[in-house]
């Protein structure tokens, strides 16, 4: 019995010295480096490896054959430096492969002996670069492509042996907020329990969502609506993968970007939205600022604000006024609102939409909600709202 005691200090001393990241799962954060921006997006990842666990070069593309193409120079100094760094901090060097040939994928990895060469081609990279394992993002597969990737899956973590294999793939929305009647025979690209077997981790690309959610949509429909990644969605995504993924893969990818819009507003509806171009949050608070409009945190969490372009003749009258309490930030859309019901006339105004720190936070928060093993930031390049790096 003394012993046991004896032992039993001997274990609680030692467990209340480790490290708090010692003594349970780490959350993990890691981040993409895009390789047009290789400069800054290593400069800046640099600058925060103490809050990474891991960091992944958007590198690799793949041509037509099979064959990897590294798009980002990984063999420059800029890279080589960093990596030096990272290894110091022990941060995981994992770079990723983007494929999105939907015809060439099916191609090649239905057929054995190019899926034998193109599993070689990965693992010869990763074991020349001295990574730590690859991530695998192809984008835009087939159905019929589902059952060659996992095998595809299956055979690369074979050949990587103790290396980790990392697999990125979309964001999955349930049918029902997804589609008005469900399609009564729905397939999807990829088989979340094969993925769930052969892959270390499992990031889902939770961003993009825009009109994506039927539901969210018509919820919403009060204001301009055109999300990156409602914390609502995102939560319903991580819901649906957990029945197949486990908790301590499963990775939630998060946005720090965002896109200005052309909305199109018809009589007692929000049209259309026609992106025009990618926005940085330093680019999105400058033009609010340069147009005197205080950004507003919409229905999606994000920040937004309406503006009218003087670049192009405005349809509505100064006279013409948005409802009484209607926040700056939505005030130009809401007069576009209040005009073409007046009129039935259709108009235009733009509309600025992106992702902070805050809305972040709120991903992060869903995150460790569920359990997740960790969150993904894309992109790390320098053009994210820095306060990012307080959150952990």
């Amino acid at each position: 019995m003394k012993r046991f005691f004896s032992l039993f200090i001997l274990l609680a001393l030692v467990t209340t010295t480790m490290p708090v990241s010692a003594q349970a799962a780490d959350f993990e954060v890691s981040g993409w480096i895009p390789y047009w921006k290789s400069t800054e997006g290593t400069k800046d990842a640099k600058k925060h490896l103490s809050e990474l666990t891991e960091v992944n070069p958007f590198a690799y593309s793949v041509t037509s054959n099979g064959d990897l193409k590294d798009l980002a120079g990984l063999k420059k100094s800029v890279w080589k430096n960093f990596f030096k760094a990272a290894d110091k901090k022990d941060v995981r060097i994992i770079p990723t492969i983007m494929w999105s040939d939907t015809n060439n994928i099916h191609r090649i990895l239905s057929d054995s002996d190019l899926r034998e060469d193109h599993i070689d081609e990965i693992v010869n990279m990763v074991k020349k670069g001295k990574y730590d394992g690859v991530d695998i993002d192809y984008e835009a597969k087939l159905a019929a492509t589902r059952p060659y990737f996992s095998t595809f899956l299956k055979e690369l973590d074979e050949e990587l042996g103790t290396k980790m294999l990392a697999c990125t793939i979309e964001a999955r929305t349930p049918p029902d907020s997804l589609y008005r009647t469900i399609p009564a025979n729905l397939e999807y690209a990829n088989d979340y329990k094969e993925i769930n077997t052969y892959c270390d981790r499992v990031r889902i690309m939770a961003y993009d969502q825009q009109r994506a959610d039927i539901k969210l949509n018509d919820a919403r429909s009060g204001s301009p609506y055109m999300p990156v990644a409602d914390p609502a969605w995102a939560e319903k995504v991580i819901q649906l993968a957990l029945k197949d993924i486990d908790e301590d893969k499963l990775v939630l990818a998060v946005p720090t970007y965002g896109f200005e819009y052309t909305l199109t507003v018809s009589p007692n509806w929000y049209q259309n939205y026609a992106r025009q171009w990618s926005v940085t949050d330093a680019y999105a608070k400058d033009l609010a600022d340069d147009l005197n409009i205080e950004p507003m945190r919409n229905a999606a969490g994000e920040l937004s604000f309406s503006y009218i372009s003087t670049t192009t003749p405005s349809m509505i009258p100064r006279s013409t006024r948005a409802p009484s309490g209607t926040p700056e930030g939505n005030e130009a859309a809401a007069r576009a609102l209040a005009y073409a019901n007046a009129t039935g006339a259709t108009t235009q105004v733009n509309l600025v939409w992106w992702t902070d720190a805050e809305a972040v936070e709120r991903k992060v928060d869903l995150a460790k909600k569920y359990g997740l093993r960790g969150i993904a930031i894309f992109r790390v390049d320098g053009t994210e709202d820095q306060d990012i790096w307080d959150l952990f």
